[in-house]
């Protein structure tokens, strides 16, 4: 039995371009390591992402048989459509990878071009890979070859002297769906202001879906991100740390030119969800996970510091109840 047997996915995505066929603007869960699981994903799938992206999954350790690497693949078919990322920087193993990644019934692929982490970066992965732009393409070309369904890439504004520009104008032959481009460089890592020309300038050179990304907290923001990138939609990260309804709000934002703001009782209410949906699929493990985001959850209230001091130090569910005087 294949490592993979035991996604819940499904096959019926296959030879569908999914992207052409959402309302735009598009909102979806951009892809974080280390807070993208399962119980995430379907927390913001219920409160309005259009598309879910993965935790960055390794190719190398997809062709090792790396157990927590397949475990980064399971997904169940509530979160459809999602998108597998792939980071890497073998052609080779990207091909074989996405191939994996079509047979578990995945909507689309992803690859990496974008992650700034210095692990990553030490192992000439995710944004180093723009400093070689025909290995770029290399990946990209073998990746398109190997699959039928959708292929989309995650890249930053620049690093040095290479522009996000530059490795689009590489790969625009290429069958690529989307682009997800984060509006900082390299070098500012997650400081600063997006450049929201430089994906306005990539919106207008890619004939494709472009998601913009990068410093989007409110509803406000992604208003104004979409109105000055001309984007199709957005990819949120950060922003919805601890506030997993925030796409719920832009889409009310966008609709109605207001939303709704959750009361303290209604965040007990999702952090409790969150939790219990973790403690299922994880066991105990899921409530130590469940400590940043708990943190998360409850910041910026008065009593925050005691409240969020308690919360980190959790283990059962039943801790959180008592906690939170639930």
């Amino acid at each position: 039995m294949s490592p993979f047997d035991y996604a819940q996915g499904d096959i019926e995505s296959m030879n569908k371009n999914f992207w052409t066929k959402l309302k735009k603007p598009i909102i979806v869960l951009a892809p974080m390591a280390g807070i993208n699981d399962m119980a995430f994903r379907q927390l913001c799938k219920k409160y309005g992402a259009d598309v879910v992206y993965s935790e960055m999954v390794s190719v190398d350790g997809l062709f090792y048989g790396s157990d927590r690497t397949f475990e980064l693949m399971k997904f169940n078919k509530k979160e459809k459509p999602i998108v597998i990322q792939l980071f890497g920087c073998k052609p080779e193993l990207f091909a074989k990878a996405a191939k994996e990644v079509e047979k578990i019934g995945a909507d689309g692929v992803d690859i990496n071009f974008g992650c700034p982490a210095p692990k990553i970066f030490k192992i000439t992965c995710g944004v180093r890979l723009m400093r070689d732009l025909d290995l770029c393409y290399e990946i990209v070309k073998a990746t398109c070859n190997a699959v039928k369904i959708p292929v989309s890439m995650k890249i930053r504004t620049g690093i040095g002297k290479v522009t996000g520009l530059d490795l689009v104008n590489k790969v625009k032959d290429l069958p690529i769906s989307a682009i997800m481009v984060h509006g900082r460089s390299f070098e500012q890592a997650f400081r600063g202001e997006a450049d929201l020309e430089a994906i306005k300038r990539i919106k207008q050179a890619f004939k494709g879906i472009v998601l913009a990304n990068g410093g989007i907290f409110t509803p406000e923001q992604a208003k104004a991100m979409l109105a000055q990138t001309g984007a199709d939609g957005i990819g949120l990260a950060q922003g919805v740390l601890g506030k997993p309804w925030l796409f719920k709000q832009i889409k009310e934002y966008l609709k109605k030119g207001k939303y709704k703001e959750f009361s303290f009782a209604q965040i007990k209410k999702v952090a409790l969800e969150h939790a219990a949906l973790n403690y299922k699929l994880k066991g105990k493990t899921g409530i130590l996970e469940m400590r940043k985001h708990l943190a998360w959850y409850f910041k910026g209230f008065p009593g925050a510091l005691d409240l969020r001091k308690k919360l980190v130090q959790v283990e059962t569910v039943n801790d959180i109840k008592i906690i939170l005087g639930k």
